[in-house]
């Protein structure tokens, strides 16, 4: 049942998935759809909530602090980069955050007649705007998406994300969208030979994260990759 026809108050279900959801006995209903909590609206608009309400005191100042530490493992003076983590294929990429624009649900895309490039699919409406869908695994030259998540996921959700600068949007299918990542620059290696070309070409650098190494796209030259591929 979601938030807004469950009759229920909202202190009487704010940890529902403690009591009858993944954390509890598994009873809720809306597992069958949902798979997980964090994919039901209920649990969406609870966590709004939470989000929305006052800060308890010292709140801020306590954060605030935390964030002011040096991290005694970076040089001084080193800045984070921030990067959006997803999965095509096997492969494991970062967006940088600072191109990233919005992460959707999956939207049919309708195809475009006689189209010249074989990394543009179509269009796909995001909230009233139709923007270009093009295929990164075509534009890459890297391993098509994957209708599995493989054996070791439980459940995989698909994502359309959302990329460009002011006017230029365009939208790309992922299989897998983990959030952001921040790195330092002591963290950054160099992009393997086996890379391949179309990829190389674009992959500004390679970065650990969860004892994977991941691809750092280069937001310059994928936004004139992608500019290339629609001329």
């Amino acid at each position: 049942m979601s938030a807004e026809t469950d009759p229920m108050t909202t202190d009487a279900i704010e940890e529902c998935w403690r009591e009858i959801g993944v954390s509890g006995d598994r009873s809720c209903p809306e597992l069958d759809e949902h798979l997980h909590c964090r994919n039901c609206p209920t649990h969406a608009q609870i966590a709004r909530k939470l989000l929305d309400r006052p800060l308890p005191p010292g709140y801020r100042d306590a954060w605030t602090q935390h964030f002011a530490k040096r991290d005694e493992k970076a040089p001084e003076g080193e800045e984070i980069d921030s990067v959006l983590i997803f999965r095509i294929g096997e492969e494991w990429l970062g967006l940088p955050a600072a191109i990233c624009r919005e992460i959707a649900e999956p939207r049919p895309v309708h195809s475009l007649p006689h189209r010249r490039s074989e990394a543009v699919r179509g269009i796909v409406n995001v909230r009233g705007e139709l923007l270009i869908c093009i295929s990164l695994p075509a534009l890459l030259g890297i391993g098509a998406i994957s209708s599995s998540g493989g054996a070791e996921r439980i459940a995989v959700f698909p994502r359309l994300i959302v990329t460009g600068e002011e006017a230029r949007h365009v939208a790309f299918a992922v299989d897998e969208v983990h959030g952001l990542h921040g790195y330092r620059a002591h963290e950054r290696g160099a992009v393997p030979a086996t890379v391949g070309r179309s990829a190389a070409s674009v992959v500004a650098t390679m970065i650990p994260w969860n004892g994977r190494a991941v691809g750092c796209l280069d937001a310059g030259r994928l936004l004139d990759l992608i500019d290339r591929s629609i001329a």
